[in-house]
């Protein structure tokens, strides 16, 4: 158990300043405050799970709070007693949707990135795809195709 000196508190995260190096402020069961040299202060969790030292982002401050900052790590520690990793369970949750096809991602990819470049190229990259990857690749789902 943390003693009441090593426990954080929103005036001691508010008075603290960047320096040089990122800081850490301790509060306890994982959870610290890293404060940037730039400024930035994100909560983070550290963990163990099946032996290796694991390390994952719970919010920024001040958006997430030191009171939520601790439910959070709560939930993240018994997820970890329960055998499921957060980190994990996190990826997974940023998997593709199991009905998008290739087709589909290269599309919304092209949407979103044709706007910056010039006419003539996304048209050339658009009869590409159709002519030599659509045909092969088009069809299958996104979270099937792996590296050769």
């Amino acid at each position: 158990m943390a003693k009441y000196s090593d426990v954080l508190s929103e005036i001691k995260i508010r008075n603290t300043k960047p320096g040089d190096v990122p800081k850490r402020l301790w509060d306890g069961r994982g959870l610290f405050l890293q404060i940037m040299p730039q400024g930035g202060k994100w909560w983070r969790f550290k963990y163990r799970f099946d032996g290796k030292e694991k390390l994952i982002s719970l919010g920024v401050y001040p958006d997430v709070g030191l009171k939520d900052a601790r439910g959070r790590r709560d939930e993240a520690r018994r997820k970890v007693a329960a055998g499921i990793d957060p980190s994990a369970e996190r990826q997974a949750g940023k998997a593709p949707r199991p009905g998008d096809t290739f087709e589909t991602v290269a599309r919304e990819w092209l949407t979103k990135f044709s706007p910056r470049w010039v006419p003539g190229h996304t048209d050339t990259v658009v009869q590409r795809l159709e002519a030599n990857v659509f045909s092969h690749l088009g069809t299958r789902p996104i979270n099937q195709i792996t590296p050769a």
